[in-house]
């Protein structure tokens, strides 16, 4: 299947060390080589990256790799593909508008079971059951709610729904308005958060280590969200099958 990386932070930061190594699980060191793609939150705005090939490979990886864009809030995928052909229209993350914000989702797992969406205000591009199912999720928020409600509205809203289709098959998503960044685990997904005192982080798909001491301030907070562990010196923390968790400025609620 497919894995997930999500970073939410107190303080715009880039994910340049960790996408380093989850890069390379996109065909070197994992089987995930059937597309790729991340987010990058800025403001009310969102930069979006996608590419059909494997991210360990890919030229837009490369460009990712070199460009050291801070966000608040970012969702980066690659993709083992279960439904629907390998082509940019099946790549994650997935992008909607709802309420004048920009939603991205993107997901790990196999749906065979899905509400149909039969006149329905959002339809996927592609094939794949991942954009069927996050179109579904707005759909039902649009008509829960008519205009944005609080978080902890959206949070309880969001539990309930990912529960519900979380009955038709794997359901591991990460999802993002700029504001908060949710996470729901059906079988895998891990996370931790840095903040002061900071120390050094190893990959575990490369050697590559940073001191992170004396990349930040004493009042940086970051959470980082991954399928599997990205470092092998770090206590990483495995949510709960059916937990979903909002992180708000690098802390989860």
């Amino acid at each position: 299947m497919c894995q997930l990386l999500g970073m939410n932070c107190n303080t715009p930061t880039d994910i340049i060390f960790s996408f380093e190594g989850f890069r390379r699980r996109g065909g070197l060191t994992d089987e995930h080589s059937d597309g790729w793609g991340i987010a990058f939150f800025e403001g009310e705005g969102c930069r979006l990256f996608l590419d059909y090939l494997p991210s360990i490979s890919s030229p837009v990886a490369d460009l990712v790799r070199a460009y050291p864009i801070k966000s608040k809030n970012v969702i980066a995928h690659i993709r083992k593909a279960t439904q629907g052909q390998i082509n940019l229209a099946n790549t994650h993350p997935f992008g909607r508008e709802l309420w004048g914000q920009y939603w991205i989702f993107a997901h790990n797992g196999n749906l065979t079971q899905l509400p149909t969406l039969n006149n329905a205000r959002f339809q996927p591009v592609g094939s794949t059951d991942s954009e069927q199912a996050f179109c579904w999720l707005l759909d039902q928020l649009a008509q829960q709610f008519t205009q944005a409600p609080s978080l902890p509205e959206l949070r309880n809203a969001l539990h309930t729904l990912s529960t519900q289709l979380a009955q038709g098959g794997t359901f591991n998503f990460l999802l993002s308005n700029g504001q908060a960044l949710f996470a729901h685990c059906s079988t895998k997904l891990h996370y931790l958060v840095r903040q002061a005192p900071f120390c050094q982080a190893h990959l575990s798909d490369t050697d590559l280590a940073v001191d992170f001491a004396k990349e930040t301030t004493p009042n940086d907070r970051v959470a980082m969200i991954a399928t599997e562990p990205l470092t092998d010196n770090e206590n990483w923390i495995a949510m709960q099958q059916g937990e979903l968790l909002m992180f708000i400025d690098g802390a989860p609620q």
